[in-house]
Order: structure tokens, then C-alpha cells, then sequence
């Protein structure tokens, strides 16, 4: 497998829509309510919303490319734009997902070690992130790379509440 990583621009923003509705769905949608999951990918994926987010210059977003195939992406949050512990020596990952099709084939994992280069390079202390408690899959995944579990946080999908585990991993 050949992975590149390229950073978006306001011109990947109908590629970003795609991908960020796709992965998302495919992680999720199977658990939650249908009228409040439809809701909430509608509103957290829209072209407007997704276009404030690239815009903001404290949020980075990764398109990750098996050879010229779209097979991942992430995004990075620092500063102010960071959904929870706003530290400035802080980077959160607040999204990284492959494509249901690569899943299995270890790019999740060359996804962080990319998200983790690019950390150092910013000279951050530490990189956090939310996951969902019942995503025990994830959860491993990252205990495995080294995060530890240091607090909790609401996270709604529509009108259900549910609990994000927040991790962090030291640099």
C-alpha cells in the first residue's frame, strides 16, 4: 500500500462532504436513532458547515491516497478551534476515518503515525481526542498506540446524549 497524505482546500470541499457523510454513516449509523442520525449528519456535514471548518485557520484537514485512490481522511484541531480541552499545547484529532472498503488494512495506523509526525512538528506536548464509549473497536486501537483515557464528554446525536471517552497520548 502507497499512502499520501494531502492537505484539503476549499477546493476539496464536495470531496469532504462526501467522505465525511460516507465514513461517518458506515461507523454509525447502524446504532442511532434514523431521524436523529439523518439530522445530524445533514447539519454536521453540510457544505456550509464543513466550509467554516476548512477556513479555519487553527483546523487542518488530511485527504489520506492509496496511489490516486481516496481512502481516508482526517482532521486536526489546535487553539481555539478545539471542541474541548482548548490548550495551547494541545492538538485534538477530532476525526480520522477509512473508507468501509480499506478497512483491515492498516491505514488507520499509518493515518496516526502521519497525525503524529505532523504534532511533533508543531511542537505540541500532547494530541487528544473524543471517542465514543461503545466503539470498543476504536477504543483499542488507540490504547494500543499508546492514549490513556482522562476524562469524559457529552456528544449528541440529534436528541440522544451519548458519552465520548477523551484520550490522550504524551509526545
Amino acid at each position: 500500500m502507497n499512502l499520501s497524505f494531502r492537505q484539503c482546500t476549499i477546493s476539496d470541499l464536495d470531496t469532504l462532504v462526501i467522505i465525511s457523510k460516507d465514513t461517518f454513516a458506515a461507523a454509525f449509523e447502524k446504532d442511532n436513532d434514523p431521524a436523529d442520525f439523518q439530522d445530524y449528519i445533514q447539519n454536521a456535514f453540510s457544505p456550509e458547515k464543513l466550509n467554516k471548518e476548512l477556513e479555519n485557520p487553527n483546523s487542518i484537514f488530511y485527504f489520506v491516497f492509496d496511489d490516486e485512490t481516496l481512502v481516508g481522511y482526517f482532521k486536526l484541531n489546535t487553539g481555539t478551534a478545539q471542541t474541548d480541552v482548548h490548550d495551547k499545547n494541545a492538538m485534538e484529532l477530532e476525526r480520522i476515518y477509512v473508507v468501509q472498503a480499506y478497512q483491515g488494512k492498516k491505514i488507520g495506523a499509518q493515518m496516526l503515525s502521519e497525525i503524529l509526525n505532523l504534532v511533533r512538528k508543531l511542537k505540541k506536548a500532547y494530541v487528544w481526542l473524543g471517542v465514543w464509549e461503545h466503539n470498543p473497536k476504536a477504543i483499542r486501537f488507540y490504547q494500543r498506540h499508546g492514549f490513556q483515557k482522562f476524562g469524559e464528554h457529552p456528544y449528541y446525536i440529534g436528541e440522544d446524549k451519548q458519552t465520548d471517552w477523551l484520550l490522550r497520548l504524551d509526545l
